[in-house]
């Protein structure tokens, strides 16, 4: 449920068109909705600013789908991560208009207005880089997360340190950015090269590819722990939709703080 579903509901009380005991069994389960195998937290929108998202590693087909019918019942897009691909053919019966991206493992149902999940938009708040191909699986996850949260973003891929070339031929790209996610394996060398190219926030994601001695992404984890670049914020590895959270909480920040848009609402 949304503040503006929240203040029609109130101004149909106020009015006359709605009874109080119909009001309170809207609101009955605004908190959050026990379904016996799960708490689903519908106030999260509020408190965080964003609405609960799915895990589905761990979870049964049944369970996924009675999550993902309560939670679209408060008309909101719902976002699940880490979904197979039996898992999302399910949630796609649910919703004809609903966004599956196998690569980043994830289905929005009830896209937001205007979504397409394939695009690639200039200028945006976040600006997304992997260090190879191979990290796309968790840019991906980090795209739709911080689409669906309604910010814009853009895509730079495969732009690491082997070819660092790459990377400086589009410096203009990386200022334009509000915030930055720069998603790396291997040395997990590249969150430090653009922390030290930009004045804006830089998120670090370490992935667990790599050869060898990688330890499973452990070794790009303590590099970016360890970065020579200034005040870079690292998340855990593989943890694109955390990252893109932190993106989105950091663009909310700099709107609650510009008194042009003071006035514009910061959840969907």
């Amino acid at each position: 449920m949304t503040l503006d579903r929240i203040r029609r509901l109130l101004e149909d009380v106020q009015k006359g068109r709605l009874g109080v005991e119909a009001a309170v069994r809207h609101l009955k389960t605004l908190p959050y909705e026990d379904i016996g195998f799960a708490a689903v937290d519908h106030h999260r929108l509020f408190r965080q600013g964003m609405a609960e998202t799915i895990l589905c590693e761990g979870k049964t087909q049944a369970q996924v789908l009675a999550i993902a019918t309560r939670l679209r019942r408060h008309r909101h897009p719902v976002l699940a991560t880490r979904v197979d691909p039996g898992i999302a053919r399910a949630l796609l019966r649910l919703d004809r208009g609903a966004q599956h991206d196998p690569i980043g493992r994830t289905v929005v149902l009830d896209p937001p207005k205007g979504w397409d999940g394939k695009a690639r938009r200039a200028g945006g708040e976040v600006l997304i880089i992997t260090a190879g191909t191979s990290d796309i699986s968790v840019a991906e996850e980090a795209r739709a997360t911080a689409q669906v949260l309604g910010n814009t973003v853009t895509t730079m891929y495969d732009v690491g340190v082997a070819g660092l070339h790459r990377l400086l031929d589009r410096h203009r790209d990386l200022e334009s950015a509000h915030v930055l996610i720069v998603i790396a394996g291997m040395d997990g060398a590249l969150p430090s090269v653009v922390g030290g190219l930009v004045s804006q926030p830089v998120v670090a994601v370490p992935t667990s590819r790599g050869y060898g001695a990688n330890f499973g992404g452990i070794s790009a984890l303590l590099a970016m722990l360890n970065s020579c670049a200034s005040g870079i914020g690292v998340v855990n590895i593989d943890n694109g939709f955390g990252a893109a959270c932190l993106a989105h909480r950091i663009n909310q920040t700099v709107r609650s703080l510009s008194p042009r848009k003071s006035r514009v609402s910061s959840t969907r």
